[in-house]
């Protein structure tokens, strides 16, 4: 299982680095290259998300992006390092219990994880203390071959 990890400092200006080096890490796994810009547009949609969470919470670590390689899918994890509030959320991958008032930034969070589901059929939303992970997968032109 090949693996690269990115990180990033939360600037707007390295999501572009983060949608290319994923492309090109999807195309040597496999993936079908009628499905590459699906890929980068939901690293991208997936990085802008953690990199306005950061910057909109006042965080300084970086944004993390795990590129896998399996035998027959091709993975993406983005992290935030942005906890979420309270024990529990209300419903699973949501920032924050029904009690709390919605801001502007939750609508657009919203809006962003809506776009990463429309472009990836197998998508994990993931959120506790030590912050969120988005994981997406793809399967790889071997996975096909072999079924």
């Amino acid at each position: 299982m090949a693996t690269v990890e990115l990180r990033f400092s939360a600037q707007p200006e390295h999501v572009r680095t983060a949608r290319l080096v994923a492309a090109a890490v999807a195309r040597r796994a496999g993936v079908d290259e009628a499905v590459l810009d699906e890929v980068r547009l939901a690293v991208g949609e997936a990085c802008s998300r953690a990199v306005g969470l950061h910057r909109s919470h006042g965080i300084t670590a970086p944004v993390s992006v795990v590129l896998t390689e399996e035998e027959k899918a091709f993975s993406i994890e983005v992290g935030d390092a942005v906890p979420e509030p309270g024990s529990a959320p209300a419903t699973p991958g949501a920032r924050g219990g029904s009690d709390e008032p919605e801001t502007e930034g939750d609508g657009e969070d919203e809006m962003g994880l809506a776009v990463i589901s429309g472009l990836v059929d197998d998508v994990e939303v993931r959120s506790g203390a030590d912050g969120g992970i988005i994981r997406m997968s793809w399967p790889t032109a071997l996975a096909a071959v072999r079924s």
